[in-house]
């Protein structure tokens, strides 16, 4: 087993790993009690979700979307209105507030894709534009600038817990999620490599296997007995887990998928060998305003109101996810899993920064340094293999 390769392939986790016992220390341990790890989940779960998205759009050729955030503002203050205002009915503020998110995403997705719009103006205007107007619609329904209080029957389905227990009373259900997750992780990473044997393809060693299913099983028995502790599984975790595995499906697994990667990769190169490029762009950013949407979901239950700061540089946290977890600022390579643990990376600092105190300014600088630290590391890399 090559040291050098294994500490090259997993830089990220290690620094994950090191960051966390760092805030272990500041912190006096308080970022590991289980209320904390449900913070982890709960608190970032738009990270995840957002850079879901982000990653289908970056993958395109370094394309991003700064219009997530203040989308996720407007769209809050329209289920505000719908629900709150109107008090329509659940399911139909739902879907209209799905409907009006896919139909921003598919006018956006025309305009890059076949109006040739550059990605980053067509989203600035977003940016700019969407924030005024949630906040304008906020302002015009409420004298405090927020809509609450949200149906309890809704904000359950982004904000409660799986079969909830009291606090440090371990809750069953969620262990035996943990038990069952972590057999599926050792049983789906030891038969990709006996396929892979099988059909004669370079395959990693069965010692590197094993320990990384001891490693990834630990970490997940850990989370489920924190989580456990914390009252049980959040429900926006269930939607976090499902939209990752959908997306890690989608990126190995499927044609579509694989194209993506190919128009990031190069995109004359792809349209000469049949792939409809500009329908992949169109498809990266309609995607990415379905998950908005679901964002706005989650992120309205959890402040259990409509605000004008919902959404406030969520872009550049899904960015962020992104390029740390080795997501190529050029686009065309990247993976779900590396996008999950720059994810959980930038939420780690989140937290950590927030227990100790630190001023948001001085957050904001410090994430800024991780992802050009990030930026450097991939160029770097690249430069090395050459």
């Amino acid at each position: 087993m090559n040291i050098k390769a294994v500490l090259k392939k997993n830089t990220m986790i290690i620094v994950l790993v090191l960051v966390y016992l760092f805030f272990m220390i500041t912190t006096k341990g308080s970022i590991f009690f289980p209320l904390n790890f449900n913070a982890l989940i709960t608190q970032n779960a738009y990270v995840y979700i957002l850079a879901c998205g982000m990653l289908m759009c970056m993958l395109t050729g370094g394309n991003i979307d700064l219009s997530c955030g203040s989308v996720v503002c407007l769209l809050g203050a329209i289920a505000g209105y719908f629900m709150v205002i109107r008090g329509m009915n659940i399911g139909l503020s739902v879907f209209l507030t799905l409907a009006i998110g896919v139909g921003y995403g598919c006018v956006l997705g025309y305009l890059i894709a076949y109006v040739n719009i550059p990605p980053w103006i067509a989203t600035l205007a977003g940016y700019l534009a969407f924030r005024g107007l949630g906040t304008a619609i906020l302002s015009g329904n409420s004298s405090t600038g927020s809509i609450a209080p949200f149906p309890e029957s809704f904000l359950s389905i982004f904000s409660g817990k799986l079969f909830p227990t009291k606090l440090n009373n371990m809750n069953m259900p969620c262990m035996i999620a943990g038990i069952v997750a972590a057999c599926l992780v050792i049983l789906l990473n030891v038969r990709s490599r006996a396929v892979k044997v099988k059909k004669g393809y370079e395959a990693e060693s069965m010692q590197a296997v094993l320990i990384r299913c001891v490693l990834l099983s630990a970490v997940i028995l850990l989370f489920a007995y924190k989580l456990s502790m914390a009252g049980g599984i959040p429900t926006v975790l269930v939607w976090v887990v499902a939209i990752v595995l959908i997306y890690s499906f989608v990126t190995d697994k499927t044609t579509i998928g694989r194209h993506f990667y190919v128009v990031g990769g190069n995109r004359e190169a792809a349209r000469l060998s049949g792939v409809n490029t500009r329908r992949i762009m169109f498809l990266a950013y309609l995607n990415m305003a379905v998950l908005t949407v679901i964002t706005t979901w989650a992120v309205v239950a959890r402040f259990q109101a409509a605000n004008s700061t919902a959404g406030t540089n969520y872009e550049m946290d899904a960015i962020s996810a992104c390029v740390v977890g080795g997501v190529s600022a050029y686009g065309g390579a990247g993976s779900v899993f590396g996008m999950v643990v720059g994810a959980t990376l930038v939420g780690v600092i989140n937290l950590g920064m927030s227990l100790m105190g630190i001023d948001a300014n001085y957050q904001k600088v410090v994430k800024g340094v991780v992802l050009l630290g990030a930026v450097a590391f991939d160029i770097l890399s690249k430069k090395s293999a050459k």
